[in-house]
Protein backbone atom coordinates (compact mmCIF):
# COMPACT_ATOMS: atom_id res chain seq x y z
CA UNK A 1 0.00 0.00 0.00
CA UNK A 2 1.29 3.41 -0.87
CA UNK A 3 1.18 6.35 1.50
CA UNK A 4 0.94 9.87 0.57
CA UNK A 5 2.45 13.48 2.28
CA UNK A 6 2.55 16.97 1.26
CA UNK A 7 6.17 18.63 1.56
CA UNK A 8 6.95 22.17 0.73
CA UNK A 9 10.85 20.75 -0.67
CA UNK A 10 12.01 22.11 -3.84
CA UNK A 11 11.54 20.11 -6.64
CA UNK A 12 15.39 20.94 -8.02
CA UNK A 13 16.48 19.28 -4.64
CA UNK A 14 13.93 16.72 -3.45
CA UNK A 15 15.33 12.85 -3.22
CA UNK A 16 13.37 10.53 -4.81
CA UNK A 17 13.69 7.60 -7.18
CA UNK A 18 11.02 10.27 -10.00
CA UNK A 19 9.76 13.65 -10.33
CA UNK A 20 6.11 14.14 -12.21
CA UNK A 21 5.77 17.58 -13.10
CA UNK A 22 3.25 18.73 -15.98
CA UNK A 23 3.46 20.21 -19.49
CA UNK A 24 1.17 22.55 -20.82
CA UNK A 25 0.34 22.52 -24.52
CA UNK A 26 0.56 26.30 -25.99
CA UNK A 27 -0.06 27.25 -29.30
CA UNK A 28 2.53 24.54 -31.64
CA UNK A 29 4.61 24.20 -28.47
CA UNK A 30 4.91 23.45 -24.79
CA UNK A 31 5.26 25.79 -21.87
CA UNK A 32 6.29 25.28 -17.83
CA UNK A 33 3.39 25.85 -15.20
CA UNK A 34 3.97 27.33 -12.38
CA UNK A 35 5.89 25.43 -9.85
CA UNK A 36 8.43 24.43 -12.12
CA UNK A 37 11.05 27.48 -11.91
CA UNK A 38 13.84 25.15 -9.70
CA UNK A 39 13.87 22.23 -12.04
CA UNK A 40 14.31 24.81 -15.33
CA UNK A 41 17.14 26.26 -13.86
CA UNK A 42 18.68 22.81 -12.81
CA UNK A 43 18.12 21.84 -16.76
CA UNK A 44 20.03 25.20 -17.62
CA UNK A 45 16.84 27.24 -18.63
CA UNK A 46 16.43 24.54 -21.64
CA UNK A 47 13.72 21.58 -20.06
CA UNK A 48 11.01 23.36 -22.70
CA UNK A 49 14.03 23.02 -25.58
CA UNK A 50 15.04 19.06 -23.90
CA UNK A 51 11.42 18.15 -23.92
CA UNK A 52 10.16 19.49 -27.19
CA UNK A 53 13.03 17.69 -28.38
CA UNK A 54 11.95 14.20 -27.37
CA UNK A 55 8.89 15.26 -28.88
CA UNK A 56 6.68 16.17 -26.23
CA UNK A 57 3.35 18.18 -27.59
CA UNK A 58 1.17 18.75 -23.94
CA UNK A 59 -1.32 16.38 -24.83
CA UNK A 60 -3.49 15.56 -21.73
CA UNK A 61 -2.04 12.13 -20.35
CA UNK A 62 0.91 12.21 -22.89
CA UNK A 63 4.42 11.27 -21.00
CA UNK A 64 7.96 12.08 -21.50
CA UNK A 65 11.08 10.74 -19.65
CA UNK A 66 14.69 12.34 -19.03
CA UNK A 67 17.26 11.89 -16.46
CA UNK A 68 17.29 13.93 -13.37
CA UNK A 69 19.21 16.96 -12.71
CA UNK A 70 21.03 15.93 -10.15
CA UNK A 71 23.01 13.03 -9.53
CA UNK A 72 22.13 11.12 -6.34
CA UNK A 73 18.60 13.28 -6.15
CA UNK A 74 15.74 12.66 -8.42
CA UNK A 75 17.12 9.84 -10.66
CA UNK A 76 14.18 10.46 -13.36
CA UNK A 77 12.43 13.47 -14.61
CA UNK A 78 8.57 12.23 -15.97
CA UNK A 79 6.59 14.95 -17.68
CA UNK A 80 3.27 14.79 -18.20
CA UNK A 81 0.85 16.52 -20.50
CA UNK A 82 -1.87 18.84 -18.89
CA UNK A 83 -3.42 19.73 -22.30
CA UNK A 84 -4.13 23.37 -22.95
CA UNK A 85 -5.22 25.84 -20.60
CA UNK A 86 -6.28 28.87 -22.93
CA UNK A 87 -7.69 30.90 -19.25
CA UNK A 88 -4.47 30.04 -17.48
CA UNK A 89 -6.65 27.40 -15.34
CA UNK A 90 -6.24 23.93 -15.11
CA UNK A 91 -8.84 21.37 -14.88
CA UNK A 92 -8.41 19.35 -11.82
CA UNK A 93 -9.33 16.23 -13.69
CA UNK A 94 -6.34 17.08 -15.66
CA UNK A 95 -3.98 16.90 -13.00
CA UNK A 96 -5.47 13.79 -11.43
CA UNK A 97 -4.79 12.20 -14.39
CA UNK A 98 -1.40 12.94 -14.93
CA UNK A 99 -0.63 12.36 -11.53
CA UNK A 100 -2.12 8.81 -12.52
CA UNK A 101 -0.14 8.84 -15.73
CA UNK A 102 3.18 9.86 -14.03
CA UNK A 103 3.19 7.12 -10.78
CA UNK A 104 2.44 4.33 -13.61
CA UNK A 105 5.17 5.86 -15.61
CA UNK A 106 7.18 5.77 -12.85
CA UNK A 107 6.02 1.92 -12.89
CA UNK A 108 7.92 0.55 -9.25
CA UNK A 109 10.04 3.07 -8.16
CA UNK A 110 9.37 3.53 -4.21
CA UNK A 111 9.52 6.76 -4.07
CA UNK A 112 7.59 9.75 -6.75
CA UNK A 113 7.31 13.35 -5.84
CA UNK A 114 4.45 15.69 -7.87
CA UNK A 115 5.50 18.83 -8.88
CA UNK A 116 2.36 19.19 -10.19
CA UNK A 117 0.31 23.13 -9.92
CA UNK A 118 -1.47 23.05 -6.37
CA UNK A 119 -2.97 26.96 -6.50
CA UNK A 120 -5.86 25.43 -3.96
CA UNK A 121 -6.65 22.32 -2.17
CA UNK A 122 -8.78 21.00 -4.67
CA UNK A 123 -6.09 20.74 -6.95
CA UNK A 124 -4.27 19.26 -4.12
CA UNK A 125 -6.79 16.69 -4.08
CA UNK A 126 -6.93 15.94 -7.38
CA UNK A 127 -3.37 14.96 -7.31
CA UNK A 128 -3.14 12.77 -4.59
CA UNK A 129 -6.08 10.78 -5.64
CA UNK A 130 -4.82 10.38 -9.56
CA UNK A 131 -1.44 9.49 -7.72
CA UNK A 132 -2.95 6.97 -4.96
CA UNK A 133 -5.32 5.73 -7.64
CA UNK A 134 -2.76 5.42 -10.50
CA UNK A 135 -0.81 2.76 -8.55
CA UNK A 136 -3.02 0.00 -8.23
CA UNK A 137 -2.59 -2.84 -9.42
CA UNK A 138 -4.67 -6.22 -8.72
CA UNK A 139 -2.66 -8.82 -7.51
CA UNK A 140 -4.19 -11.44 -5.60
CA UNK A 141 -4.42 -14.14 -8.03
CA UNK A 142 -0.48 -13.54 -9.23
CA UNK A 143 2.58 -15.97 -8.04
CA UNK A 144 4.49 -13.80 -6.28
CA UNK A 145 7.62 -13.87 -8.72
CA UNK A 146 5.10 -11.89 -11.50
CA UNK A 147 3.64 -9.18 -9.08
CA UNK A 148 4.43 -6.22 -9.62
CA UNK A 149 5.11 -4.04 -6.61
CA UNK A 150 3.41 -1.30 -5.74
CA UNK A 151 3.86 -0.29 -2.50
CA UNK A 152 5.95 3.32 -2.01
CA UNK A 153 6.29 6.61 -1.05
CA UNK A 154 4.43 9.39 -2.71
CA UNK A 155 4.92 13.07 -2.13
CA UNK A 156 2.72 16.11 -3.21
CA UNK A 157 5.12 19.37 -3.38
CA UNK A 158 3.28 22.04 -3.01
CA UNK A 159 3.89 25.56 -1.06
CA UNK A 160 0.44 24.55 0.99
CA UNK A 161 1.74 21.55 2.90
CA UNK A 162 0.67 23.19 6.33
CA UNK A 163 -2.06 24.55 5.00
CA UNK A 164 -5.29 23.15 7.10
CA UNK A 165 -7.23 23.05 3.86
CA UNK A 166 -4.84 21.31 2.02
CA UNK A 167 -4.36 18.66 4.70
CA UNK A 168 -8.11 17.74 5.26
CA UNK A 169 -8.31 17.51 1.10
CA UNK A 170 -5.49 15.03 1.59
CA UNK A 171 -7.02 13.21 4.20
CA UNK A 172 -10.45 12.95 1.72
CA UNK A 173 -7.72 11.80 -1.50
CA UNK A 174 -6.34 8.98 0.98
CA UNK A 175 -10.25 7.69 2.19
CA UNK A 176 -11.77 7.99 -0.92
CA UNK A 177 -8.80 6.49 -2.72
CA UNK A 178 -8.71 3.48 -0.24
CA UNK A 179 -13.01 3.11 -1.22
CA UNK A 180 -12.00 2.74 -4.74
CA UNK A 181 -9.30 0.44 -4.59
CA UNK A 182 -11.30 -1.70 -2.79
CA UNK A 183 -14.36 -1.76 -5.16
CA UNK A 184 -11.73 -2.02 -7.44
CA UNK A 185 -10.54 -5.21 -5.65
CA UNK A 186 -14.15 -6.69 -5.50
CA UNK A 187 -15.06 -6.34 -8.88
CA UNK A 188 -11.81 -8.13 -10.21
CA UNK A 189 -12.56 -11.22 -7.91
CA UNK A 190 -13.22 -14.14 -10.25
CA UNK A 191 -17.25 -14.91 -9.40
CA UNK A 192 -15.72 -18.30 -7.92
CA UNK A 193 -14.59 -16.69 -5.25
CA UNK A 194 -17.46 -13.78 -4.79
CA UNK A 195 -20.89 -15.45 -4.84
CA UNK A 196 -23.59 -13.34 -3.08
CA UNK A 197 -22.73 -14.57 0.72
CA UNK A 198 -19.34 -13.86 0.02
CA UNK A 199 -20.01 -10.05 -0.39
CA UNK A 200 -22.55 -9.86 1.34
CA UNK A 201 -19.61 -11.32 4.44
CA UNK A 202 -17.13 -8.90 2.86
CA UNK A 203 -19.16 -5.82 3.05
CA UNK A 204 -20.27 -6.59 7.12
CA UNK A 205 -16.59 -7.14 7.92
CA UNK A 206 -15.71 -3.84 6.05
CA UNK A 207 -18.34 -2.18 7.86
CA UNK A 208 -17.93 -3.44 11.64
CA UNK A 209 -14.29 -1.80 10.52
CA UNK A 210 -15.31 1.20 10.58
CA UNK A 211 -17.96 1.26 12.33
CA UNK A 212 -20.96 1.63 10.08
CA UNK A 213 -24.67 -0.55 10.78
CA UNK A 214 -24.65 -3.69 8.74
CA UNK A 215 -27.48 -6.02 8.16
CA UNK A 216 -27.93 -9.05 5.87
CA UNK A 217 -31.04 -10.85 4.70
CA UNK A 218 -30.15 -14.24 3.45
CA UNK A 219 -32.70 -16.13 1.59
CA UNK A 220 -35.17 -17.18 4.27
CA UNK A 221 -35.55 -13.01 5.19
CA UNK A 222 -35.84 -12.31 1.50
CA UNK A 223 -38.51 -14.99 1.43
CA UNK A 224 -40.86 -13.98 4.46
CA UNK A 225 -39.88 -10.45 3.36
CA UNK A 226 -41.84 -11.00 0.00
CA UNK A 227 -38.86 -9.85 -2.00
CA UNK A 228 -39.78 -11.63 -5.26
CA UNK A 229 -37.14 -9.86 -7.53
CA UNK A 230 -34.27 -11.16 -5.89
CA UNK A 231 -35.45 -14.13 -4.93
CA UNK A 232 -36.53 -14.86 -8.59
CA UNK A 233 -33.27 -13.38 -10.34
CA UNK A 234 -31.21 -15.81 -7.91
CA UNK A 235 -33.10 -19.25 -7.51
CA UNK A 236 -30.98 -20.69 -10.54
CA UNK A 237 -27.98 -20.49 -8.53
CA UNK A 238 -26.49 -22.81 -6.08
CA UNK A 239 -25.69 -19.83 -4.34
CA UNK A 240 -28.65 -18.15 -2.58
CA UNK A 241 -28.99 -14.26 -2.96
CA UNK A 242 -29.40 -11.58 -0.28
CA UNK A 243 -29.87 -7.93 0.32
CA UNK A 244 -27.67 -6.08 2.56
CA UNK A 245 -28.67 -2.50 4.62
CA UNK A 246 -25.92 -0.52 5.65
CA UNK A 247 -26.83 2.46 7.57
CA UNK A 248 -24.92 5.52 8.57
CA UNK A 249 -26.60 8.23 11.32
CA UNK A 250 -23.89 11.01 12.25
CA UNK A 251 -25.79 13.68 14.85
CA UNK A 252 -27.09 16.18 13.82
CA UNK A 253 -26.80 14.72 9.84
CA UNK A 254 -28.30 17.68 7.22
CA UNK A 255 -30.27 15.13 4.72
CA UNK A 256 -30.70 11.56 4.32
CA UNK A 257 -29.15 10.36 0.99
CA UNK A 258 -30.41 6.56 0.05
CA UNK A 259 -27.99 4.21 -2.01
CA UNK A 260 -29.08 1.49 -4.11
CA UNK A 261 -26.71 -0.77 -5.65
CA UNK A 262 -26.90 -3.64 -7.98
CA UNK A 263 -25.13 -6.79 -7.25
CA UNK A 264 -25.53 -9.57 -9.65
CA UNK A 265 -22.06 -11.30 -8.70
CA UNK A 266 -22.14 -13.17 -12.08
CA UNK A 267 -24.50 -12.71 -15.08
CA UNK A 268 -24.75 -15.50 -17.40
CA UNK A 269 -28.70 -14.24 -18.60
CA UNK A 270 -30.14 -17.24 -17.12
CA UNK A 271 -32.32 -19.02 -19.28
CA UNK A 272 -32.18 -16.10 -21.57
CA UNK A 273 -28.47 -16.96 -22.33
CA UNK A 274 -25.43 -14.34 -23.31
CA UNK A 275 -23.30 -15.41 -25.82
CA UNK A 276 -19.63 -17.28 -24.45
CA UNK A 277 -18.29 -13.44 -25.07
CA UNK A 278 -20.78 -11.70 -23.33
CA UNK A 279 -20.05 -13.46 -20.25
CA UNK A 280 -16.28 -13.29 -20.10
CA UNK A 281 -16.91 -9.61 -18.06
CA UNK A 282 -19.80 -10.23 -16.13
CA UNK A 283 -18.11 -10.96 -12.84
CA UNK A 284 -18.25 -6.79 -13.24
CA UNK A 285 -22.10 -6.68 -13.08
CA UNK A 286 -21.90 -6.24 -8.98
CA UNK A 287 -19.71 -3.11 -9.31
CA UNK A 288 -22.85 -0.96 -8.86
CA UNK A 289 -23.08 -2.59 -5.00
CA UNK A 290 -19.75 -2.39 -5.02
CA UNK A 291 -19.56 1.68 -5.66
CA UNK A 292 -22.54 2.43 -3.23
CA UNK A 293 -20.88 0.25 -0.55
CA UNK A 294 -17.51 1.34 -0.93
CA UNK A 295 -19.09 5.11 -1.14
CA UNK A 296 -21.03 4.55 2.09
CA UNK A 297 -17.95 3.65 4.42
CA UNK A 298 -15.94 6.13 3.12
CA UNK A 299 -18.98 8.68 4.30
CA UNK A 300 -18.50 7.42 7.41
CA UNK A 301 -14.60 7.45 7.43
CA UNK A 302 -14.61 11.26 6.32
CA UNK A 303 -17.43 11.97 9.42
CA UNK A 304 -19.53 13.82 6.55
CA UNK A 305 -22.72 15.39 8.64
CA UNK A 306 -24.98 13.37 6.21
CA UNK A 307 -27.33 10.48 6.83
CA UNK A 308 -26.66 7.75 4.53
CA UNK A 309 -28.64 4.54 4.02
CA UNK A 310 -27.45 1.85 1.33
CA UNK A 311 -29.01 -1.09 -0.14
CA UNK A 312 -26.76 -3.73 -2.19
CA UNK A 313 -28.88 -6.03 -3.83
CA UNK A 314 -26.77 -9.61 -4.56
CA UNK A 315 -27.99 -12.37 -6.69
CA UNK A 316 -26.59 -15.02 -8.88
CA UNK A 317 -28.19 -14.80 -12.37
CA UNK A 318 -27.67 -18.62 -13.30
CA UNK A 319 -29.50 -21.68 -15.58
CA UNK A 320 -30.74 -24.48 -14.55
CA UNK A 321 -33.80 -26.78 -13.73
CA UNK A 322 -34.85 -24.54 -11.10
CA UNK A 323 -34.08 -20.73 -12.63
CA UNK A 324 -36.72 -17.98 -13.75
CA UNK A 325 -38.32 -18.83 -17.01
CA UNK A 326 -39.55 -16.26 -19.69
CA UNK A 327 -43.32 -15.88 -19.26
CA UNK A 328 -42.82 -16.57 -15.45
CA UNK A 329 -44.90 -13.82 -12.77
CA UNK A 330 -42.98 -12.61 -9.73
CA UNK A 331 -44.75 -10.18 -6.77
CA UNK A 332 -41.97 -7.95 -6.10
CA UNK A 333 -41.84 -6.37 -2.37
CA UNK A 334 -44.46 -4.26 -2.31
CA UNK A 335 -47.17 -6.57 -4.14
CA UNK A 336 -46.36 -5.09 -7.76
CA UNK A 337 -46.17 -7.81 -10.12
CA UNK A 338 -43.54 -8.30 -13.00
CA UNK A 339 -43.96 -10.66 -15.96
CA UNK A 340 -40.21 -12.04 -16.71
CA UNK A 341 -39.57 -12.19 -20.53
CA UNK A 342 -36.32 -11.79 -20.55
CA UNK A 343 -34.08 -13.04 -18.05
CA UNK A 344 -31.15 -11.12 -18.66
CA UNK A 345 -32.84 -8.40 -17.99
CA UNK A 346 -32.64 -9.22 -14.07
CA UNK A 347 -30.80 -5.88 -12.32
CA UNK A 348 -34.11 -4.23 -12.55
CA UNK A 349 -35.59 -7.02 -10.87
CA UNK A 350 -33.17 -7.01 -7.75
CA UNK A 351 -32.82 -3.07 -7.94
CA UNK A 352 -37.30 -3.19 -7.30
CA UNK A 353 -37.11 -4.24 -4.90
CA UNK A 354 -34.31 -2.68 -3.23
CA UNK A 355 -36.26 0.87 -4.20
CA UNK A 356 -39.30 0.03 -2.94
CA UNK A 357 -37.78 -0.77 0.72
CA UNK A 358 -34.98 1.91 0.48
CA UNK A 359 -37.96 4.35 0.32
CA UNK A 360 -39.57 3.26 2.58
CA UNK A 361 -37.18 5.14 4.79
CA UNK A 362 -37.75 8.66 3.39
CA UNK A 363 -35.08 9.08 2.41
CA UNK A 364 -34.51 12.79 1.06
CA UNK A 365 -33.10 11.95 -2.36
CA UNK A 366 -31.86 7.97 -3.30
CA UNK A 367 -29.52 7.41 -5.86
CA UNK A 368 -29.21 4.31 -7.53
CA UNK A 369 -25.97 2.12 -9.44
CA UNK A 370 -26.08 -0.55 -11.73
CA UNK A 371 -24.12 -1.76 -15.03
CA UNK A 372 -27.94 -2.26 -16.36
CA UNK A 373 -27.57 -1.74 -20.18
CA UNK A 374 -25.86 -2.57 -23.31
CA UNK A 375 -28.29 0.04 -24.26
CA UNK A 376 -26.74 2.78 -22.84
CA UNK A 377 -22.74 1.75 -23.50
CA UNK A 378 -24.30 2.16 -27.55
CA UNK A 379 -25.15 5.30 -26.51
CA UNK A 380 -22.50 7.07 -24.65
CA UNK A 381 -19.83 4.88 -24.99
CA UNK A 382 -17.51 3.17 -22.47
CA UNK A 383 -16.06 6.18 -20.45
CA UNK A 384 -19.55 7.74 -20.01
CA UNK A 385 -22.55 6.74 -17.16
CA UNK A 386 -26.03 7.54 -18.45
CA UNK A 387 -27.50 10.09 -15.44
CA UNK A 388 -31.72 9.67 -15.26
CA UNK A 389 -34.04 11.43 -12.81
CA UNK A 390 -37.85 11.75 -12.01
CA UNK A 391 -36.73 15.44 -11.53
CA UNK A 392 -34.30 17.73 -13.09
CA UNK A 393 -33.19 19.31 -9.98
CA UNK A 394 -32.13 15.72 -8.61
CA UNK A 395 -30.09 14.88 -11.50
CA UNK A 396 -28.77 17.75 -12.09
CA UNK A 397 -27.40 17.84 -8.58
CA UNK A 398 -25.56 14.72 -9.26
CA UNK A 399 -24.20 15.07 -12.68
CA UNK A 400 -22.77 18.32 -10.95
CA UNK A 401 -21.13 16.30 -8.48
CA UNK A 402 -19.54 13.82 -10.69
CA UNK A 403 -18.27 16.83 -12.87
CA UNK A 404 -16.72 18.02 -9.86
CA UNK A 405 -14.98 14.19 -8.84
CA UNK A 406 -13.93 13.93 -12.49
CA UNK A 407 -16.39 11.25 -13.27
CA UNK A 408 -17.86 11.48 -16.80
CA UNK A 409 -21.87 11.62 -16.90
CA UNK A 410 -24.27 12.36 -19.28
CA UNK A 411 -28.17 13.22 -18.75
CA UNK A 412 -30.41 11.22 -21.08
CA UNK A 413 -34.46 11.10 -20.52
CA UNK A 414 -37.46 8.91 -19.13
CA UNK A 415 -40.02 9.35 -21.80
CA UNK A 416 -43.09 8.48 -20.27
CA UNK A 417 -44.37 6.55 -23.27
CA UNK A 418 -41.69 3.60 -21.97
CA UNK A 419 -43.45 2.70 -18.91
CA UNK A 420 -46.64 2.55 -21.08
CA UNK A 421 -44.89 0.75 -23.10
CA UNK A 422 -44.06 -1.74 -20.51
CA UNK A 423 -47.31 -2.11 -18.31
CA UNK A 424 -49.05 -2.85 -21.84
CA UNK A 425 -46.06 -5.59 -22.81
CA UNK A 426 -47.71 -7.88 -20.12
CA UNK A 427 -50.95 -9.52 -20.54
CA UNK A 428 -50.95 -11.01 -17.17
CA UNK A 429 -49.26 -8.76 -14.62
CA UNK A 430 -49.05 -5.15 -13.73
CA UNK A 431 -45.38 -4.70 -15.91
CA UNK A 432 -43.00 -6.71 -17.80
CA UNK A 433 -39.56 -6.53 -17.74
CA UNK A 434 -39.31 -5.32 -21.41
CA UNK A 435 -40.40 -3.71 -23.72
CA UNK A 436 -40.08 -6.25 -26.63
CA UNK A 437 -38.83 -3.43 -28.67
CA UNK A 438 -35.15 -3.32 -30.15
CA UNK A 439 -34.55 0.31 -29.36
CA UNK A 440 -34.31 2.65 -26.14
CA UNK A 441 -33.45 -0.45 -23.55
CA UNK A 442 -31.77 2.18 -21.55
CA UNK A 443 -34.72 4.82 -21.19
CA UNK A 444 -37.19 1.41 -20.68
CA UNK A 445 -34.76 0.13 -18.27
CA UNK A 446 -34.94 3.72 -16.03
CA UNK A 447 -38.75 3.41 -16.94
CA UNK A 448 -39.08 0.19 -15.15
CA UNK A 449 -37.10 1.21 -11.97
CA UNK A 450 -38.36 4.65 -11.51
CA UNK A 451 -41.84 2.80 -11.10
CA UNK A 452 -40.46 1.69 -7.78
CA UNK A 453 -39.51 4.78 -6.28
CA UNK A 454 -42.09 6.23 -4.36
CA UNK A 455 -44.17 9.10 -4.81
CA UNK A 456 -42.58 12.55 -3.29
CA UNK A 457 -38.99 11.14 -3.17
CA UNK A 458 -36.49 12.32 -5.47
CA UNK A 459 -34.51 9.57 -7.64
CA UNK A 460 -31.59 9.16 -9.88
CA UNK A 461 -30.39 6.59 -11.70
CA UNK A 462 -27.02 6.00 -12.84
CA UNK A 463 -26.36 3.32 -15.88
CA UNK A 464 -22.66 2.68 -15.59
CA UNK A 465 -22.18 -0.55 -17.82
CA UNK A 466 -19.68 1.44 -19.82
CA UNK A 467 -17.16 2.82 -17.58
CA UNK A 468 -17.56 0.55 -14.66
CA UNK A 469 -15.26 -2.29 -15.87
CA UNK A 470 -12.66 -0.72 -18.23
CA UNK A 471 -11.57 -3.77 -21.32
CA UNK A 472 -8.85 -2.05 -22.55
CA UNK A 473 -5.59 -0.93 -21.27
CA UNK A 474 -4.99 1.54 -19.16
CA UNK A 475 -4.93 5.12 -18.90
CA UNK A 476 -3.67 7.91 -16.70
CA UNK A 477 -5.33 6.83 -13.03
CA UNK A 478 -7.56 4.23 -14.76
CA UNK A 479 -6.68 0.26 -14.47
CA UNK A 480 -7.56 -2.09 -17.01
CA UNK A 481 -11.08 -4.06 -15.31
CA UNK A 482 -12.76 -2.56 -12.38
CA UNK A 483 -12.46 1.04 -12.23
CA UNK A 484 -14.11 1.71 -9.68
CA UNK A 485 -17.20 4.38 -11.03
CA UNK A 486 -19.53 6.50 -8.96
CA UNK A 487 -17.60 6.34 -5.38
CA UNK A 488 -16.17 9.73 -6.16
CA UNK A 489 -19.40 10.73 -7.33
CA UNK A 490 -21.27 9.45 -3.95
CA UNK A 491 -18.41 10.71 -1.84
CA UNK A 492 -18.81 14.89 -3.62
CA UNK A 493 -22.38 14.48 -3.38
CA UNK A 494 -22.44 13.65 0.45
CA UNK A 495 -19.52 16.49 0.62
CA UNK A 496 -21.42 19.14 -1.10
CA UNK A 497 -24.64 18.36 0.84
CA UNK A 498 -23.00 19.05 4.19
Amino acid sequence: MSTITLSKADAAGVRTDAVVIGVVKVGGGVTLPAGTESLNAAYGGKLVEVLSGLGATGKAGEVTKVPGPKPGKSATLIAVGLGEAPDGALKTEDLRTAAGAGVRAAKTSQSVAFALPTPDADCIRAIAEGALLGRYAFTAYKSSDSAPETAGNLTVLTDLARNKDARTALERAEVTADAVRQVRDWVNTPPSDLNPADFAAEAAKLGKEHGVKVEVLDEKALTKGGYGGILGVGQGSANPPRLIRISYTPKKAVTHLAFVGKGITFDSGGLSLKTASGMISMKADMAGAAAVIGATVAIARLGLPVQVTTYAAMAENMPSGSAARPSDVLTMYGGKTVEVLNTDAEGRLVLGDALVRASEDQPDLIVDVATLTGACVVALGTKVAGAFANTDTARDRVVDAAVAAGEAMWPLPIPAEMLDKLKSHSKVADLANITGEPWGGALAAAAFLGDFVADGIDWVHLDVAGPAFNEGSASGYTPAGGTGYAVRTLVELAASAG
